[in-house]
C-alpha cells in the first residue's frame, strides 16, 4: 500500500489542557524522519483481527442516573454516546439479564417459585426504564446496536441458595428452565424491537458476590453449554447469537476456558470468552487464548473504577486507554465499558458497589460530569470503526504505548498513549512514509492517514 497520496491529521488529550479530543495541526509527511528519535511503525499488510466494536453498558442504575436529569442534559447525554458526527459512536453495548447490583434493588422475570414454564414471565421491570434507554440509545445511533446480554443471578428459587445474592449454584433440576428462560427473555426483547447480538453464560461465575451471582465450575459452565443453553438456543433458532463463556477476570481464563474449548460438543455452540479487568493484569494470557484456540474470540465485556465516583481523576482516563491499547495488541475485537453513566455519588447500587463511569450525572445541578476516561474512550471509538482490522504496529519505546488499525474505508488509526510526566517526541513511519509528532506529559494522540 503505497502512503504517497494520504495526508495525517491529528487528535491530543493531556493533562492540564482545556480542550480535550482536540484536532491538531496535520502533521506533514517526509520521505524519512530523525533515526535517532523514538519510533511507532506501522504496517497495514499484516493484518490480524477484526473490530465488532466499542460500547458500554445499559444498567437499570445508568437508565436511573439519566432520568434524574433534564431534558437538554439527557440529550446531550445520548449525543455524547452514539451520535456518529458529534459523540463517540457506540456499536457494541452490554446489558443485565435480571437485576445486578447496579439495579435499584433484586428483581427477576418470574418470581413465582417452581414456575419453570415461565407462566409467569414478564420484562415490565425493564420496561420502566432500562428498555426505554436502550430505544432512545437505538434512536441516536446511526447503525443497529450490538447488545451483548449477561445475567448476574438467575430466580432466586433456581438456586441452591434461595437467593438472588451471596452465590449459591443452579439446581440441576432447573438447568433446563434456565436456558428457556434466555430465550424467553431474547424473544421479549425482540418484540420491543430490541435484538440481541450475544449472551454470557453468566457474569463473574468464579465470585459469590454480596450482590447478585451465581457460582459454576469450569466443567458445569462447560456441561450447561453443551447440554442446555447451546441446544436450546439452536431449537429455538436462536443459533447465530454469540455465546460467550468465562466473562471475569484475565488470571484464571486459560483454565476456564479449557473445558469447554476443548470438549467438541460445548466448544461449537461457543463464540468466544469474555474478560474484566479487576484481577492481575495477565494480559498474556489473552496472546496464550488466541495461540491456543485461533478460531476463537476474545471480548472485553465489563471493566471501571471501584470505589467510588473519582470525580476529576486523570488516573482514570490513562487506566482505561492502557488497558483497551494491551488487550487489542493481544486479539481482542470488542470492547465494553461498565455503566455509561452514574450519579455523583457513583451509583445507585443497592449493595453500595459504588463505582466510577465515565459521565456522571449531577444530579443535583443537572448537569453531567465528563470524565477523563469518556474522553480517553472516543480516542478509540471516535476513529476505530466496526470491520477495522489491527495491523503491525510496533513501538522502540516502552513509555510510547500504541496500536494501529485499518477501517474499511482505508484509513489508518494509530492510537499513542504517554503516561509518562515528560514530552515526548516520534516519528511515526510506514514502509514509504513518515512523520513527526509530539505529545504532552500524561497524554493520549490519535492519528489518523486518511486517503486524500
Amino acid at each position: 500500500m503505497l502512503m504517497r497520496n494520504y495526508k495525517l491529521r491529528q487528535w491530543t488529550t493531556a493533562k492540564g489542557h482545556k480542550d480535550k479530543l482536540a484536532e491538531q495541526e496535520p502533521i506533514r509527511l517526509v520521505d524519512g524522519a530523525e533515526l535517532s528519535l523514538p519510533s511507532i511503525y506501522v504496517d497495514p499488510g499484516k493484518r490480524f483481527q477484526t473490530i465488532e466494536g466499542f460500547g458500554g453498558a445499559f444498567t437499570e442504575a445508568a437508565a436511573n442516573s439519566v432520568n434524574r436529569i433534564g431534558a437538554e442534559s439527557k440529550k446531550q447525554f445520548f449525543k455524547a454516546y452514539f451520535d456518529r458526527l458529534e459523540g463517540h459512536g457506540y456499536t457494541l453495548c452490554r446489558t443485565h439479564i435480571n437485576s445486578c447490583d447496579f439495579s435499584l434493588g433484586n428483581y427477576s422475570y418470574t418470581n413465582i417459585s417452581g414456575d419453570a414454564d415461565l407462566k409467569h414471565f414478564s420484562i415490565d421491570r425493564d420496561r420502566q426504564a432500562l428498555l426505554p434507554m436502550i430505544k432512545e440509545a437505538q434512536r441516536v445511533a446511526p447503525e443497529l446496536l450490538k447488545l451483548l446480554a449477561s445475567p448476574w443471578s438467575p430466580p432466586a428459587w433456581m438456586k441452591t441458595n434461595g437467593k438472588h445474592n451471596g452465590g449459591g449454584k443452579l439446581k440441576p433440576e432447573f438447568r433446563n428452565a434456565w436456558a428457556e428462560y434466555y430465550v424467553r427473555y431474547i424473544r421479549e426483547y425482540e418484540k420491543e424491537g430490541v435484538p440481541i447480538w450475544g449472551l454470557t453464560v453468566q457474569n463473574e461465575p468464579a465470585a459469590a458476590q454480596v450482590w447478585e451471582s451465581c457460582v459454576y465450575t469450569a466443567d458445569e459452565e462447560r456441561d450447561f453449554v453443551r447440554d442446555y443453553l447451546g441446544p436450546t438456543l439452536e431449537k429455538a433458532g436462536l443459533g447465530h447469537l454469540k455465546i460467550i463463556v468465562w466473562d471475569h477476570n484475565k488470571d484464571l481464563l486459560i483454565e476456564r476456558i479449557r473445558p469447554s474449548y476443548d470438549d467438541p460438543e460445548a466448544s461449537k455452540y461457543i463464540w468466544g470468552a469474555g474478560f474484566h479487568w479487576y484481577g492481575p493484569e495477565k494480559f498474556d494470557n489473552l496472546q496464550l487464548a488466541h495461540d491456543a484456540w485461533p478460531d476463537k474470540k476474545l471480548i472485553f465485556t465489563e471493566g471501571c473504577q471501584e470505589g467510588g465516583p473519582h470525580i476529576g481523576s486523570w488516573d482514570l482516563g490513562e487506566r482505561y486507554a492502557y488497558n483497551i491499547i494491551n488487550d487489542l495488541n493481544r486479539w481482542t475485537v470488542g470492547w465494553i465499558d461498565w455503566n455509561m453513566v452514574l450519579d455523583e455519588n457513583g451509583g445507585p447500587n443497592h449493595a453500595n458497589n459504588f463505582c466510577s463511569a465515565p459521565i456522571i450525572a449531577d444530579t443535583k445541578n443537572d448537569r453531567l460530569i465528563f470524565q477523563s476516561s469518556y474522553y480517553y474512550l472516543g480516542h478509540f471509538c471516535r476513529f476505530i470503526r466496526p470491520g477495522a482490522v489491527r495491523i503491525l504496529c510496533a513501538s522502540t519505546r516502552d513509555d510510547l504505548e500504541a496500536t494501529a488499525l485499518l477501517n474499511p474505508d482505508e484509513s489508518i488509526v494509530i492510537v499513542v498513549l504517554n503516561r509518562t510526566d515528560e514530552q515526548r517526541q516520534f516519528s511515526l513511519r510506514l514502509p514509504d512514509r513518515a512523520g513527526v509528532s509530539s505529545m504532552p506529559p500524561h497524554s493520549i494522540s490519535t492519528s489518523v492517514w486518511q486517503p486524500s
